[in-house]
């Protein structure tokens, strides 16, 4: 009635239903299950207003999943497509979202991984840190609140950063059962991937070679019929979509070919082929060991961006990995090795379980 009005969607969908479905919003593959709130608030220190924020999504979630928990725990009768009647079980397999919202809902800091125990320091790793799970995540919750009181917001926040925990001491997923962070918390290609390539590869490729020769060198390339061009380069794009991020990706290792170090090339190339190989839609062991290979060569060769200087902030160079991004494609192969698991575990619950994916 006010306008003005900003809500953060949450959609519904079923993870048995097949992806070419979900992902055309004309065929309702996911259902709007709520509006969660924007809210301003009048405490005096913006950290505050954050972790009262983090709190109200959690507290709505958990009202608004509250039947999805029940049906978890003890199930429920649900008629499928054709009318029969199955004893169903909806534990939550998937929640699709970007590394900050991951983060948010995990209950942990910017400075942590959600999924995993690797903090700011190691997120260049080139080795997998054993996954957060939510009983360690709620074991630090309970010490956090045994220090302080939860309601005392300065003071737990202090405490709470301790823990590398964003202040959450309810998180919704607490009662909600085998749903885990480190598992549900799944890779999202458009993130994690593409914007990963164009947040980080991107400005590499450009630093190495100066923001003119790369754009004309992409103005030189021939673009296939039915494939985008660039011509007048890339340095300058604004608003680029996912698609665009693709197709950059095709022509970059081709761009800067010759113009930088062998190792350069190698750790942008080893990386877009972490990525296009992680989109395979079947995995067996001779593809996961191929996706783990990719990424173990981009450790090998990643030195070569920071000798070059590639690596830039606003404040000169950077002589660090601390991206969240590049730890989480570690546990790209975890999530795959323990998608089988999960899948054969609601299998055997009963004839027909239902698994819940949520965005």
């Amino acid at each position: 009635m006010t306008g003005n009005r900003m809500a953060h969607p949450l959609l519904l969908s079923l993870a048995n239903i097949d992806s070419d479905i979900r992902s055309k919003g004309s065929l309702r593959g996911f259902v709007l299950l709520a509006l969660l709130p924007i809210a301003s608030f009048i405490h005096k220190k913006s950290r505050v207003h954050t972790l009262l924020s983090d709190r109200l999504v959690h507290e709505s979630l958990d009202f608004v999943l509250h039947p999805l928990k029940i049906a978890a725990a003890i199930g429920v009768m649900m008629s499928d497509p054709v009318g029969n009647l199955r004893y169903c079980f909806t534990p939550l397999v998937a929640y699709i979202s970007d590394t900050p919202e991951q983060s948010l809902l995990s209950g942990t800091g910017p400075k942590a991984s959600p999924v995993s125990t690797a903090t700011h320091k190691e997120f260049g790793d080139p080795f997998p840190h054993p996954s957060r799970t939510a009983t360690r995540t709620l074991d630090d919750i309970r010490r956090a609140c045994s220090a302080a009181d939860p309601n005392d917001f300065e003071e737990f926040l202090k405490v709470a950063k301790r823990y590398f925990l964003n202040g959450v001491h309810e998180p919704f997923y607490r009662n909600w059962l085998l749903s885990d962070p480190s598992i549900f918390l799944t890779p999202e290609m458009l993130h994690h991937f593409h914007r990963l390539f164009w947040d980080h590869d991107v400005p590499w490729c450009i630093f190495a070679l100066g923001p003119d020769e790369i754009d004309y060198r992409f103005s030189l390339v021939q673009a296939p019929v039915g494939y985008r061009s660039f011509e007048e380069g890339i340095s300058k794009l604004k608003q680029v979509t996912g698609r665009d991020h693709r197709a950059v990706q095709r022509y970059i290792v081709g761009v800067i070919a010759g113009a930088v170090p062998a190792k350069f090339l190698a750790a942008i190339r080893f990386l877009l082929d972490f990525r296009y190989l992680a989109q395979m839609r079947r995995f067996d062991d001779n593809s996961l060991a191929k996706l783990e290979a990719a990424l173990r060569n981009f450790h090998d060769n990643k030195s070569a961006i920071i000798t070059a200087g590639a690596r830039r902030g606003s404040n000169g160079p950077i002589n660090h990995w601390e991206i969240p991004k590049l730890e989480l494609l570690q546990h790209v192969v975890s999530s795959i090795r323990n998608s089988g698991p999960i899948m054969q575990w609601t299998a055997d619950i009963t004839e027909h379980a239902h698994v819940t994916e949520i965005k």
